[in-house]
């Protein structure tokens, strides 16, 4: 992720299998959160975090930086914030919905275009990371108990599972 340049990687999933991409179960240490994919305005992001969750990419992974008042940054399998797959994904800043609020899914990088697995939940909003970082995601509104949890992560706290689906089970 840092350091060096990887190759930009592109999904071509069908517009089926794209369709398939609506929620991430997100199971953690303090319960479970349930985030709505914005897969038709950030088509890449999403088919890149389903690729990895598919693939089992984020299970037993921390969230390695948490930040009381702004944000839980997870996705590093190195533990420390310096990992990643070998490849990078282009932001998709220009899309709707890239407005950091409470709850939002947003792809963490080193800079345009490095981002990889890493990824990062606001507990505010984050105006100042509105066209920065790509918000592929959020919790749903009324959404109350995936709010709470989100509350409720701290340091260290364990990513047990990501898992992607068309519906909330």
């Amino acid at each position: 992720m840092f350091g060096f340049k990887k190759e930009l990687k592109k999904y071509n999933y069908s517009k089926e299998e794209l369709e398939s991409f609506q929620y991430a179960k997100i199971a953690t240490d303090s319960g479970v959160i349930w985030i709505k994919l914005f897969n038709q305005d950030t088509p890449n992001t999403v088919s890149n975090f389903a690729f990895l969750a598919n693939d089992g990419f984020y299970n037993d992974l921390i969230f390695h930086r948490v930040i009381p008042g702004f944000m839980a940054q997870g996705g590093c399998p190195e533990g420390s914030g310096t990992g990643g797959p070998d490849w990078a994904i282009e932001c998709e800043t220009n899309s709707q919905n890239q407005i950091h609020n409470k709850g939002s899914l947003s792809m963490a990088h080193a800079g345009p275009n490095t981002g990889g697995s890493q990824f990062f939940l606001c507990f505010v909003p984050c105006p100042h990371l509105d066209g920065q970082h790509t918000v592929f995601g959020g919790i749903e509104e009324s959404d109350s108990e995936s709010f709470t949890v989100l509350d409720n992560i701290k340091q260290s706290d364990k990513i047990i599972s990501i898992k992607i689906s068309k519906d909330r089970d």
